[in-house]
């Protein structure tokens, strides 16, 4: 049985252990159950909570629609397509969100559900005095979703409530204040070599939604560019590399594989992936991925219709170049319409290319592409070779494993279909420095567009003053105030039910 098959069971537990930091919301309040004699009697129990904490991400709030949507608004790879949408979007996407943004108050308390899911699968393995080789293991794996979770939490808020505790009493909750978010960045770090120390190199069927050594090795390289500390991102992502026949991991052959749901649950280039069960739905967004109609394009025949909400500016597609494959898999820029092939300029809604890796194959799903069957990549080999690269130049200068790391992925990239062609060529020796780490970022900008990195490639670089503001700006925002946007607001509502958790950030 796969993990995404077993969430319908393990979220009942994980509801009960999952206390919301002031803003629950859950219809009832199982208190009852938080006594731990009662959670916790087998490892399989521990599970159980592990499992409800993987299925929590597969839901509307947070990889089905809210967090993914906001982090792609957020970026200059990704506009407001159709102005109809409501405010909360337009507000994300425009930097003039206040503290009170519905996208941020329906993913905060989610990324918080999935912690306290982890905690209580920590705590309930410790309690039951198993043997080592039998507890850690699932420590680790609970320890890898809780860095995976604060990971993002960290990058979009900074300093931020940190739980790392089982929680019996409610109100206890009400009282915690922010933790500093380089605090924040440590207890991540020391999650994510514990999870590398005991977790297998491979799990069950060779399943990529759960969490491995590479897992948790990918991710430790990932936090460390992130941190500026470039010798510690090239170390794990060299190991990583150097051990890819281990972990069965490899670039797929085919560019567009990659979104063609359904995806193979072992697919080798994924890393880490979030699961949806395709026409399979519960309680709380349970499963519910909205991404293809998001982006797919409005008043398409169907089964190709979308809502036409997230859509790049026209600069976006524009600067692309088209013989690279990489923008034939992922912008739509025709569609059938009354039965008619019509260009973009055609198009009823928002005459603009729309975002093609989501709504084009999204497998068994309805006729919008909601409910989808695609398997996303939240971490692939692809971007481990970016980050090898980029590491590795800030740390040796220019040099010829960065140019081999990034001339793999080009490599693939000349695979149009099965037909090889010449474009995008070989990056050759030459560059200096800067002009090789922009080289990079523009390659991930590329290889990993609409695929909620960019924003986070932005704030980490310090770019948004260029990308936002200047002469070759893909999405002009003269409004962005680094002093203010490079961090989202904490909700309104819970520094009203937690005083302690002032100060708001800047600006907000």
């Amino acid at each position: 049985m796969t993990m995404k098959h077993l969430f319908n069971r393990s979220i009942l537990l994980t509801a009960a252990v999952s206390l919301l930091l002031g803003c629950a919301d859950l219809d009832e309040k199982p208190v009852g159950l938080l006594a731990p004699e009662s959670l916790f009697r087998t490892s399989k129990d521990v599970e159980t909570a592990i499992f409800g904490a993987y299925g929590w991400m597969a839901t509307e709030r947070l990889y089905g629609r809210q967090f993914v949507s906001a982090l792609m608004l957020r970026s200059d790879m990704e506009d407001i397509g159709d102005r109809g949408t409501p405010a909360e979007r337009q507000q994300v996407n425009d930097f003039n969100m206040d503290d009170n943004n519905n996208m941020v108050n329906q993913f905060w308390p989610v990324w918080y559900q999935v912690i306290s899911g982890t905690n209580a699968a920590i705590f309930g393995a410790q309690s039951l005095n198993l043997p080592e080789n039998t507890s850690n293991p699932l420590i680790a794996e609970a320890r890898f979703i809780r860095a995976f979770a604060y990971f993002h939490l960290v990058q979009v808020f900074g300093d931020i409530p940190y739980i790392d505790y089982f929680i019996s009493n409610p109100e206890s909750v009400k009282s915690i204040s922010k933790t500093p978010a380089a605090t924040v960045y440590a207890s991540i770090i020391a999650d994510l070599e514990f999870a590398k120390q005991w977790l297998p190199d491979k799990q069950p069927s060779e399943v990529r939604s759960r969490a491995t050594k590479g897992t948790a090795a990918s991710y430790l390289a990932s936090v460390h560019l992130t941190m500026g500390q470039y010798q510690k991102a090239y170390t794990e992502a060299k190991w990583v590399i150097d051990n890819k026949d281990k972990f069965g991991y490899a670039l797929e052959a085919d560019f567009q594989t990659l979104f063609k749901a359904p995806q193979a649950p072992n697919m080798k280039e994924h890393i880490f992936d979030i699961d949806f069960l395709g026409q399979k739905w519960g309680e709380g967004g349970a499963n519910d991925d909205i991404m293809a109609p998001m982006t797919g394009v409005r008043g398409g025949d169907a089964p190709r219709s979308g809502w036409s909400v997230i859509v790049p500016s026209l600069k976006v597609y524009s600067t692309w170049d088209s013989r690279d494959y990489r923008k034939e898999v992922s912008f739509e820029d025709s569609l059938l319409i009354g039965g008619k092939l019509v260009p973009y300029t055609e198009f009823p809604n928002t005459k603009r290319p729309h975002i093609a890796k989501y709504a084009r194959f999204a497998g068994n799903s309805n006729s919008e592409g909601r409910y989808s069957d695609h398997n996303y990549a939240a971490m692939r080999y692809a971007e481990i070779l970016l980050i090898a690269a980029e590491a590795s130049v800030e740390v040796n200068g220019p040099n010829a494993e960065a140019l081999g790391y990034i001339n793999q992925i080009r490599a693939r990239a000349r695979n149009w279909a099965g037909k090889q062609v010449t474009f995008p060529e070989d990056v050759k020796a030459g560059p200096a420095k800067e002009a090789m780490i922009d080289l990079i970022l523009e390659e991930r900008r590329l290889e990993l567009a609409f695929e909620y990195k960019r924003w986070y490639d932005i704030k980490r670089r310090n770019l948004g003053e260029k990308v936002f503001k200047g002469t070759a700006s893909l999405e002009p925002h003269e409004n962005f105030n680094a002093a203010r946007d490079y961090l989202m607001p904490l909700p309104r509502v819970e520094l009203q039910v937690n005083p302690n958790l002032a100060p708001q950030n800047p600006g907000y």
